[in-house]
């Protein structure tokens, strides 16, 4: 069983309309409610927009502190569901659920190694 993780790709801006943003929040919590159904579930939650992002970066043994995401986009890093699966296909299944759940791409990336069960 590997760790898999997918990424929720959001565009930079305003969140979706009250309506729509309401819609997505509950399929999400069908897929989060499936996911731990199915003992693939591990950890999923929302990030703070790019503004809320502070970069560490080590500069001749010391570390320079900058505020903002490490690289600017038009697309961000919005959330994040970490989860089990027994191999990439079952994984790129439970990430296009995520897909159709958020309407947004998601990036599906295995851990190295095995997970421990």
């Amino acid at each position: 069983m590997k760790y898999y993780l997918l990424n929720v790709m959001q565009p930079v801006g305003e969140p979706p309309a009250p309506d729509a943003l309401g819609e997505i929040e509950k399929n999400l919590d069908t897929l989060n409610r499936e996911l731990r159904e199915a003992g693939a579930w591990v950890f999923a939650g929302g990030l703070h927009g790019p503004e809320s992002a502070t970069v560490l970066r080590p500069r001749d043994g010391d570390v320079l502190v900058t505020d903002g995401p490490y690289a600017e986009g038009k697309e961000m890093l919005g959330g994040i569901s970490l989860i089990k699966a027994p191999d990439l296909d079952a994984a790129l299944d439970w990430g296009r659920r995520l897909a159709l759940a958020t309407t947004l791409p998601i990036e599906v990336r295995p851990f190295m190694g095995e997970a421990e069960n």
